[in-house]
């Protein structure tokens, strides 16, 4: 009892020596040493002037850094190259305006067959126009030879223009021959020979389906004429010239949505066959058999 006493005396003591009084643990806490952590040791280690990058006030001493003259550098060459490709456009387009132009007078002189206008001179008229188009092929070469390995970059600059020349010729052709211009003629023709600059597969058969779309319109105004016989060439070259594309794997494209009209075509023009024997107006064995439309 007496040291209860005792503890509780000096208790009260203490408290009116220091009315706040601090706990001995707290008062070693703030006794120990502080021990820096690792984190703040490295940045202490750190040189300022490596460790926080203060910028500049803007003026006439301060220097870019290296990206932006590799920037800079980058589009200029973009800029060069743009202007090049858009000057050689232009002239290939003034070329190519040249042999649209040939082409539609080739393609007027044509027309008249359909007026029963003489076949020889119609041709010999249109043919003119061959040499020029032969020249305006050539000076194409020239311009794609200033830029090597760069023929399919643009070349759909004049793929519509030559699918139109292709046509024309091959009319021509049949018109003279009663038979198919090839590939290797049409190159010839135009002076398409080259291994660096020649006559795409895919432009001669666009071509080839272009021209087949003439032949019913000619059946039927030769027959008006009085050429009876005329139905059953043209149907036999259209079954010929149908059933070669079919050897071909087309795919859901232009070229293919071209194939597909050659079978109208080909119907019209077995159409005015069937009507002409009927009415008796020719003799001869039976037709081929129709063409199936390819699914």
């Amino acid at each position: 009892m007496m040291n209860t006493a005792y503890r509780s005396l000096h208790l009260t003591a203490s408290r009116l020596i220091n009315p706040n009084p601090i706990s001995s643990s707290l008062l070693h806490l703030l006794a120990a040493p502080r021990r820096s952590s690792p984190l703040r040791r490295r940045f202490l280690a750190t040189p300022f002037s490596s460790s926080l990058y203060i910028p500049m006030a803007a003026g006439d001493d301060q220097v870019p850094p290296p990206e932006s003259h590799l920037l800079e550098k980058q589009f200029e060459s973009f800029r060069v190259q743009l202007e090049e490709s858009a000057a050689l456009r232009e002239q290939i387009r003034a070329v190519v305006m040249e042999i649209e132009s040939a082409t539609r007078l080739i393609q007027a002189n044509l027309l008249l067959v359909h007026q029963s206008r003489p076949i020889p001179e119609i041709i010999e008229k249109a043919k003119e126009k061959i040499d020029d188009l032969k020249k305006f092929y050539g000076r194409l070469a020239e311009i794609l030879q200033k830029c090597p390995g760069q023929y399919y970059r643009y070349h759909g600059d004049w793929r519509s223009e030559t699918q139109a020349v292709v046509s024309q010729l091959a009319f021509m052709h049949w018109l003279e021959t009663g038979t198919l211009l090839v590939h290797t003629e049409a190159e010839a023709k135009l002076g398409l020979n080259s291994l660096e600059f020649g006559l795409e597969t895919e432009d001669y058969l666009t071509g080839i389906c272009f021209m087949s779309n003439d032949l019913p319109r000619y059946v039927v105004n030769r027959v008006t004429a009085g050429d009876y016989d005329c139905p059953r060439k043209v149907m036999n070259f259209l079954t010929d010239l149908h059933a070669a594309f079919r050897m071909l794997n087309l795919r859901n494209d232009f070229l293919r949505k071209k194939f597909d009209s050659m079978k109208y075509d080909l119907r019209r023009v077995e159409e005015v066959y069937y009507d002409v024997k009927i009415r008796g107006l020719i003799s001869g064995g039976d037709p081929p058999p129709n063409v199936q439309a390819q699914s």
